[in-house]
């Protein structure tokens, strides 16, 4: 049920296919898209067409069966699958008399939904008032349709003036709070570098068990459901490696085909910490029939951020839902695991300690008893496995990283 609405709502969802995507496909992930906004998706209407009708993107002998549909149904929205101009959805909202929302406006909904922090809900809000600032006809139509059901929630709850200058003002004062928010983020990971903390990030399509991963590899307690855009606020958690390194684990917002260039752009701090991670984990739906194409989706998206050369692990996750997992695609630099149930997990850890940034070595070491301090320089490293006193000295077991190494050498056993 809604938040703040008394009955779930019900949904028609059309699309046309102009040969440019794959249409089924993405509709599909429409009718994802929808029940994760909270409405019941209840048929699918598909055109096929060269070019979307400049007055209603589809036909009006397809429209006028719509109306028909939408009538004796009782739909409460019409969700397109492509983007939409003001004029295309006043006109369709005449003829139909049914509330109409494109692909932009669902997804911008589940934003405003999933945004947990301060700073996703800012990013959530700039990016919703960007999209309606060219939008606003004048008449005020579409912004008093805001606060009214799917693809209304978010910044229509503080009310706003359809005044182009109003709405200008605020996009400024959120840009400028945002870019303080980056600026701290940016010393964190500043300071974290300076500490030689060892990030890895965790990215993929959505809805392909990231969070489900984070909380199996660090019991995080990150949000995780079986919804798209379960999680928007990027999470960070310490994870102790078996060989005694410590990396941060960070959590990332998922990824969807034809997500339009803006939103991810309103997302692009949480994606930023992918793009400065010293390791990737790529993770998709290995049990989706599209896991390959949700593969390339992400590979071109940390093309695009600047990944390229930095170790990237390919995680096959839901393998348990897979009849061979053998049978997946995948190098040296893959795995397969099933987050949900454990399997595979010391396998992707392993993967992980391969490609550190740093090199290690395993010490057994015999420590005199003045030089007991070290001990102490090995614990708050991480490194530290095991130490007892001796009536020789104090023994101590540790996996030391290379800048330590002549600390410690001459006192190896």
């Amino acid at each position: 049920m809604y938040e703040n609405e008394e009955k779930i709502q019900k949904a028609l969802l059309v699309g046309i296919d102009t040969g440019e995507y794959d249409a089924e496909g993405s509709m599909s992930e429409l009718w994802e898209l929808t029940e994760s906004a909270g409405a019941v998706p209840v048929a699918t209407v598909m055109q096929k067409r060269d070019k979307p009708d400049g007055a209603t993107c589809i036909g009006s002998g397809r429209l006028e069966e719509i109306t028909d549909f939408c009538r004796d149904n009782e739909i409460d929205f019409i969700v397109f699958d492509t983007e939409l101009s003001p004029t295309q959805i006043r006109n369709i909202e005449e003829i139909t008399d049914v509330r109409t929302i494109d692909r932009t406006m669902l997804i911008l909904d589940i934003f405003a939904i999933r945004a947990r922090t301060n700073e996703g809900k800012l990013q959530v809000e700039l990016a919703q008032l960007k999209y309606l600032l060219p939008r606003l006809s004048g008449k005020g139509k579409e912004m008093s349709r805001l606060g009214g059901g799917v693809g209304t929630r978010g910044p229509g709850e503080t009310k706003l003036e359809t005044d182009r200058r109003h709405i200008r003002r605020r996009i400024e004062a959120l840009k400028e709070e945002l870019e303080h928010m980056t600026n701290r983020r940016d010393q964190l990971r500043a300071r974290r570098k300076k500490d030689g903390v060892i990030t890895v990030a965790i990215v993929g399509y959505t809805n392909a068990g990231k969070s489900t991963l984070m909380n199996t590899l660090t019991e995080a307690g990150v949000l995780s459901e079986d919804k798209l855009f379960a999680t928007l606020d990027p999470t960070s958690r310490a994870l102790k490696l078996t060989n005694g390194v410590s990396v941060m684990m960070i959590d990332t917002v998922g990824l969807v085909r034809r997500l339009p260039h803006h939103l991810v752009e309103a997302f692009k701090s949480t994606l930023e910490e992918a793009a400065l991670a010293d390791i990737i984990l790529n993770v998709c739906d290995a049990s989706s029939e599209e896991y390959e194409l949700h593969l390339k989706v992400t590979d071109s998206l940390l093309r695009e951020l600047g990944c390229e050369g930095r170790p990237i692990i390919t995680v096959f996750n839901k393998c348990d839902l897979v009849g061979d997992p053998l049978a997946l695609p995948g190098d040296r630099d893959s795995v397969r695991i099933s987050a949900k149930n454990g399997i595979g997990i010391e396998e992707l850890l392993k993967k992980i300690e391969e490609n550190l940034p740093v090199k290690l070595r395993s010490y057994k070491l015999l420590l005199p008893f003045d030089k007991a301090g070290l001990i102490a320089v090995l614990r708050n490293a991480g490194a530290l496995r095991s130490e007892e006193y001796t009536d020789k000295g104090i023994e101590v077991e540790a996996v030391v990283e290379e800048p330590m190494w002549h600390m410690v050498d001459e006192y190896r056993i």
